[in-house]
């Protein structure tokens, strides 16, 4: 079983003007700790669960590029890029872009996008819901024609596109991997059944609520014949950890035991946040008890 950190929070007790230190310290720090992959939202401003609106927000995809340019092995990705932020070709040119530049490091993460406020505030228009699932159904072929090197135009409902070039090509081939993020069952999964390599689903809700999750992504896939265990299966969490388990936080034995559980589900890579994502001891603990047993994890179904 693999590993990956989301940092979501960009607000820490050092200065603003050391914000770029912190994060390239976080970025190194989560590769020297065994991590598989460093995520970061693709938000412009903080979103209400984890803070006011006017806390830091780094762009996503300038930031993935930064932390590319610290690191050597760890996989990036946004988790994930709302549809509605970027016109389709030029989010697979900077998508391409920074695969190219990490040596074949990225993910391709989107999702229909939901988080009005900042749309209504920096004036990008925030279409109704079915409307951002078909601009979200047509990116993602845009993309999939685009890493193919097709260059003919594209006809869409919501995209017309004269000529879809993009070069230099992505490093990874076919294409850097499409996760798609949400557990919506009728429209989110049936997409990534047709056209995801990963999903990411919440890890909040339980046991139940994942397995049922992930019976309904086995539907769709059966439903137009692709195997399920093609999909990357993948949950995203928020861990307090501590070496000794106190106020409320998990210990490694413990934090090891949560990760095991996700697998029994059949979860291949668990993405989790830290809090205290600025402070060394957490990493030492996944480093030395934590990433070396999960990695020994056996994923249900595998």
């Amino acid at each position: 079983m693999r590993l990956g950190l989301q940092v979501p929070n960009f607000t820490w007790p050092t200065e603003q003007g050391a914000l770029g230190d912190t994060f390239a310290l976080i970025a190194e720090r989560a590769e020297r700790a065994g991590l598989y992959s460093l995520w970061v939202m693709d938000h412009f401003f903080q979103i209400p669960v984890v803070g006011p609106a006017e806390h830091e927000m780094l762009e996503g995809w300038s930031a993935l590029a930064f932390a590319a340019g610290r690191t050597n092995r760890i996989r990036l990705g946004t988790l994930v890029t709302g549809v509605t932020y970027r016109h389709p070709g030029l989010l697979v040119k900077t998508a391409t872009t920074l695969d190219v530049l990490s040596h074949g490091r990225s993910y391709f993460g989107i999702g229909a996008a939901w988080y009005e406020e900042e749309h209504r505030g920096l004036g990008v228009p925030f279409p109704p819901l079915a409307e951002r699932f078909e601009r979200l159904e047509e990116t993602l072929q845009i993309a999939l024609q685009m890493w193919a090197g097709d260059e003919r135009p594209f006809r869409g409902k919501h995209y017309q596109l004269e000529r879809p070039l993009n070069a230099p090509r992505p490093v990874q081939q076919p294409h850097p991997p499409i996760l798609i993020g949400g557990g919506g069952e009728r429209k989110t999964l049936r997409l990534v059944a047709r056209y995801a390599d990963a999903c990411n689903l919440f890890a909040y809700g339980g046991r139940e609520q994942l397995q049922h999750k992930l019976a309904v992504l086995r539907e769709h896939c059966e439903t137009i014949g692709r195997p399920y265990e093609q999909i990357e299966k993948t949950t995203l969490s928020s861990l307090r950890l501590s070496r000794d388990g106190r106020n409320g936080t998990l210990s490694p034995a413990a934090a090891v035991d949560f990760f095991g559980g996700l697998a029994e589900l059949g979860i291949d890579q668990a993405i989790f946040s830290l809090p205290n994502v600025y402070e060394l001891e957490p990493f030492e603990l996944l480093a030395t008890e934590i990433v070396p047993q999960v990695e020994k994890i056996a994923v249900a179904g595998r």
